[in-house]
């Protein structure tokens, strides 16, 4: 994984989006990815398809105003943007190509072909590399789902073994087109680790709208104390069945399905607190009871709850936004905001994959912004 700063800060650009998310359907991920499933292809769709295929039709969803947070007091942290972090390729896995709306990549031995909208380029490779993916996502569409995955050398289950950084998992091959993992959160995962261990103290973690729990898995095994939330249940019982491959089973995770906001509402009428939160929402989506999630109208609202919610010692928060129309400079605002007071930094750019080969291209994937506090004893 490399961090650079990018240079040219003038034209933000906006991510592919990722909204259906990673699958309701198939147990998806963690909510934001599976809650709405716009679908089709956008990079959105990663979210959204979650929470849709829960719920049912947005029209007989309850929706409700949320308040505009007002503005706190204080200094703004420092801004250091654009940042660009991006994965390289590994054993685990690897983007082997990309172009003409699709991407070719490596889950370990597998090698998986998908739709991706931000591939605007020419391919590299030729089409018998791509015709001979292990499994290939047609996009056809009938009556069980959005789409199909074929398998030209064998047949494949509907779960498969998974790794990352020496920790087991299943993937998926769901009808969305996701497959339970999101490679770009490399970046964010391994800062987590970092910042956890060298807190050298006990970390309480909320993970918020966790998918397939891999995130919540990497940090109790690195000794946190970790609550996870998602409005999906297939992907509460998806991120269940992680934790028992990757023999995690017994460590200290709440996993609770939950609507996102009302959570953070009612822990911060408890008075609970947590060192370090994620949060990876949706474009759109809707929570168990029908509770509707817009992003750009609910977004400020939920980060002034989690401000709320942190310990007199907090570690960080890190944002997650897949399409959206916005930019990073927009979700670096609204923290700078909403983390006024409280010092430390925010970062803010983009997630990209770097392609495996020579003369590597960058795929966006999504936004980020994260605010990282002062270091403290």
């Amino acid at each position: 994984m490399e961090e650079s700063a990018l240079r040219d800060s003038r034209r933000p650009r906006r991510t592919r989006s990722n909204g259906p998310s990673r699958e309701d359907e198939a147990v998806s991920r963690p909510r934001a990815e599976m809650r709405e499933r716009p679908l089709s292809g956008t990079p959105s769709s990663r979210r959204e398809e979650r929470d849709s295929a829960a719920t049912g039709p947005l029209a007989e969803a309850p929706t409700r105003a949320r308040p505009m947070p007002p503005r706190r007091p204080g200094a703004r942290p420092t801004q250091h943007l654009p940042r660009v972090l991006a994965v390289e390729p590994t054993a685990d896995y690897a983007l082997i190509d990309s172009g003409e709306g699709e991407k070719l990549e490596r889950y370990g031995p597998l090698t998986v072909r998908r739709p991706e909208n931000q591939a605007i380029w020419p391919r590299r490779l030729p089409a018998v590399d791509w015709d001979g993916a292990d499994a290939i996502f047609t996009g056809d569409t009938d009556e069980e789902g959005t789409g199909r995955w074929r398998f030209p050398r064998e047949p494949l289950g509907e779960t498969w073994p998974l790794r990352y950084d020496g920790m087991s998992f299943l993937g998926r091959f769901t009808s969305y087109r996701h497959v339970g993992v999101f490679p770009e959160q490399d970046a964010h995962w391994r800062f987590m680790v970092e910042r956890m261990e060298a807190a050298r103290r006990p970390v309480r973690l909320l993970n918020l709208f966790g998918y397939t729990g891999l995130a919540s898995l990497l940090a109790a095994r690195a000794g946190a104390e970790v609550t996870h939330v998602d409005a999906s249940r297939k992907a509460i019982a998806w991120a269940r069945e992680n934790g028992e491959v990757a023999g995690l089973g017994d460590r200290p995770i709440r996993w609770l399905t939950e609507d996102a906001v009302r959570y953070v509402e009612r822990e911060a009428k408890r008075a609970s607190r947590y060192d370090a939160i994620l949060l990876d929402p949706p474009r759109f989506g809707r929570g168990p009871k029908g509770e509707v999630w817009q992003i750009l109208e609910d977004l400020p609202y939920l980060l002034d709850l989690t401000r709320q919610i942190l310990t007199d010692r907090p570690l960080f928060v890190i944002l997650t936004a897949y399409s959206i129309r916005s930019s990073f400079y927009a979700l670096s605002e609204l923290m700078a905001e909403s983390f006024r007071g409280l010092g430390g930094r925010i970062e803010a750019g983009e997630l990209v994959i770097r392609e495996a080969g020579e003369e590597p291209r960058n795929l966006s994937t999504s936004l980020f912004s994260r605010w990282i506090a002062d270091a403290n004893d």
